[in-house]
């Protein structure tokens, strides 16, 4: 009797991620007004534009926004599978934040990702480290959120 294959989800050793690849990552994520109310009170973040509906329909965009904190979290969650899951030792940082658009309650976010760079650990064997370039998309396709993450990845076993 042979034994059955075991395939397991996981993301991309350092040595699989290749810096000329662009990586969408699937499914999108749609924000509900609970994500967002949640998301902000968990934070402590009692910001009016992100909980109340009259206010923030007299301000600029005419409806609340989305917590950029969320849409941040949001966009590193939607790579996780594709590319870190079981693969990641930590995160090493945030740089180059930006959010050229808002979110409202009711978008889909859909997630794409760029390696920058990536190289051997000088301390750590075994591991290396690499640079990840996040972009988020709405549902019409508008940039909405950029990140650049810094991140230690386990090397194949």
């Amino acid at each position: 009797m042979t034994a059955e294959q075991v395939v397991q989800q996981r993301g991309l050793w350092l040595e699989e991620l290749d810096e000329t690849a662009l990586y969408r990552h699937s499914p999108g994520r749609t924000i509900g007004e609970a994500d967002n109310t949640l998301f902000s009170t968990l934070t402590m973040n009692p910001q009016a534009l992100h909980l109340d509906a009259a206010f923030s329909g007299t301000q600029e965009f005419g409806e609340r926004l989305v917590n950029s904190l969320l849409t941040l979290s949001v966009l590193v969650g939607l790579s996780v599978g594709h590319l870190t899951q079981g693969t990641l030792v930590a995160n090493l940082g945030f740089r180059e934040v930006a959010f050229p658009a808002p979110v409202f309650i009711g978008d889909t976010l859909y997630g794409e990702t760029k390696v920058l760079s990536k190289r051997l650990s000088a301390s750590r064997p075994g591991q290396g480290v690499v640079a990840f370039h996040h972009t988020a998309r709405n549902q019409n396709g508008d940039i909405v959120a950029t990140v650049v993450r810094d991140s230690l990845v386990r090397c194949r076993p």
